[in-house]
């Protein structure tokens, strides 16, 4: 593996935006869950307005990792959306630089925003709680119909619709400016312990598979 560079998305990445977009839906397919779909148009744009994160290949300079950066209810929350990392540089440390990069461009641009994000994957609420995140209700996310949409292309958006936005597979977590984490590392870990002694992780998923899949909304 190359070393790569994280740094702020700008201009001269434009012409990486397809590639990134079709790695992006290869990874929803292979999890069988869904990605917000983006055009590289999209993507460009929030290149050019400095919202975007990307880690680029030292050697050749092609797409290693990317996030980006979205705004909701005027800015009062804030989302690193799109976290994706070229299969070959998984598990070196790419989606933590990233998502650690996206967080810190969110504080410089946002400083009063709270920052959201929801996912099923175990990785991605481990680095979110290094981050400060912690988990929180649906009831605390952004109301507006424009974030949920991005959940639309996902296999699970029926339990989303059929609960009404109160639960689903994924885990919300939520960074609060006004009550940053005082935890220490050892109470960190202490809070993901059940997680991480989980040796299939899939079980805990399937759990919530049987718990949510037999619900049916009450015909009133």
């Amino acid at each position: 593996m190359h070393k790569y560079t994280v740094q702020v998305a700008s201009e001269q990445h434009f012409a990486l935006a397809e590639s990134i977009c079709h790695e992006m839906a290869e990874s929803a397919k292979a999890r069988g869950t869904g990605i917000a779909k983006r055009t590289p148009e999209y993507l460009q744009e929030k290149m050019s307005e400095g919202k975007a994160i990307i880690a680029t290949d030292d050697a050749d300079g092609s797409f290693v990792g990317f996030c980006y950066v979205e705004t909701w209810e005027h800015g009062k929350f804030v989302a690193n959306s799109g976290l994706i990392v070229k299969p070959s540089y998984r598990k070196y440390g790419v989606a933590k630089a990233v998502k650690e990069r996206a967080f810190k461009l969110s504080r410089e641009r946002f400083p009063d925003a709270k920052i959201i994000g929801i996912t099923t994957s175990l990785a991605v609420m481990k680095i979110n709680s290094d981050l400060g995140y912690e988990p929180t209700t649906f009831a605390e996310l952004p109301v507006d119909d424009n974030f949920w949409k991005g959940c639309e292309s996902c296999v699970n958006f029926d339990i989303l619709t059929r609960t009404e936005r109160k639960i689903c597979l994924c885990t919300g977590m939520i960074y609060d400016p006004e009550n940053p984490d005082k935890k220490t590392p050892e109470e960190k870990d202490e809070k993901w312990l059940l997680l991480k002694n989980i040796t299939d992780f899939t079980r805990l998923k399937k759990f919530k598979e049987k718990l949510l899949m037999p619900f049916k909304k009450k015909v009133k």
